[in-house]
């Protein structure tokens, strides 16, 4: 991994309550928390911006409505005094936001992306980043998916999903690295 860009924005996506309610179902990386907290706590340490993008569903029965319990931040994720939410409605995170204004205010040219669900709104948002321009890099073991049942009903493993999805977003989109590689790159 080259260097990271000293305008790098951090932005972990929907890392919200939410995904432990139904319909949601088994999910993969069991260790998604621990590498995003770890990630999180050494981008602070740099002082580096960082935003985070919240899911406000617009659907009645969502677990992600802002109402429910389930729309909260998953603890220790949080955003600290500070630190600004956008909040979405959609899976990309730059779509009916102010996110691509905040970023360009700022003068990034690089965004870091992690969070709920891979194949769902952070491969949504690291393909729209691209497309605007941005540098984006996918922590692909900071990430977390679920399984899903495809056209025939067959139930495709959430591990499978994961796989392909980051396969499909490091071969066009962006740069997918692990929590250890990153850290090292920012310490460097």
């Amino acid at each position: 991994m080259r260097p990271l860009d000293a305008n790098a924005v951090l932005i972990p996506i929907d890392v919200q309550r939410g995904f432990d309610y139904p319909p949601w179902g088994r999910r993969d990386n069991p260790a998604m928390e621990a590498h995003g907290l770890r990630l999180l706590a050494a981008w602070r340490e740099t002082r580096r911006p960082l935003i985070h993008v919240r899911h406000d569903s617009v659907m009645a029965e969502s677990s992600l409505r802002p109402e429910h319990p389930g729309n909260a931040f998953r603890e220790g994720f949080e955003p600290r005094d500070g630190e600004p939410v956008v909040s979405k409605s959609v899976n990309a995170a730059f779509i009916g936001t102010d996110l691509d204004l905040r970023l360009r205010r700022i003068g990034a040219t690089s965004v870091v992306l992690f969070g709920i669900s891979t194949d769902m709104c952070v491969s949504t948002t690291a393909r729209v980043a691209s497309n605007l321009g941005y540098r984006t890099i996918v922590v692909g073991d900071a990430c977390a998916c679920f399984d899903l049942a495809g056209a025939d009903d067959y139930i495709i493993p959430a591990e499978d999903i994961a796989r392909a999805h980051l396969a499909t977003l490091r071969a066009e989109f962006a740069e997918v690295v692990g929590t250890d590689e990153l850290i090292a790159t920012m310490k460097a």
